[in-house]
């Protein structure tokens, strides 16, 4: 398995998991029962691993020296900063904490999927 073939598998878990986080966190807003610690380590984790997509891209670029579309590369790096802002506001709309996470998920996975269905090598 090359380093492309883990960053393409790994698009699908980015996308799946922000899905699974979006919709649990959405779920949350209305519902207290389903809220917790593991909500956050789910939310956290499909985060994360949006880093870890990004770094896997890079050095598969710079190893294997790919010529990346810019716009793959775009949304990578939006993803990347959304999570900082999802981040950032957090504690500044409490009252609608989940709902920011929700949408924020949803979108983090639209991201994912979008950068998916682009060609990533320019030419």
């Amino acid at each position: 398995m090359t380093i492309a073939d883990i960053h393409s598998w790994l698009g699908w878990v980015v996308a799946g998991a922000n899905a699974i986080a979006g919709t649990w966190a959405l779920i949350a807003h209305w519902r207290s029962s389903v809220r917790g610690r593991a909500l956050w380590i789910v939310t956290a984790v499909a985060q994360v691993l949006i880093g870890i997509q990004v770094i896997i891209g890079v050095v598969d670029m710079r190893l294997n020296s790919r010529d990346v579309a810019g716009t793959h590369l775009f949304y990578g790096f939006v993803a990347l900063f959304s999570v900082a802002i999802i981040y950032t506001y957090r504690q500044q709309i409490e009252r609608w904490q989940y709902v920011l996470y929700g949408l924020g998920g949803w979108f983090l996975m639209g991201l994912a999927l979008r950068s998916m269905f682009i060609p990533p090598l320019a030419g």
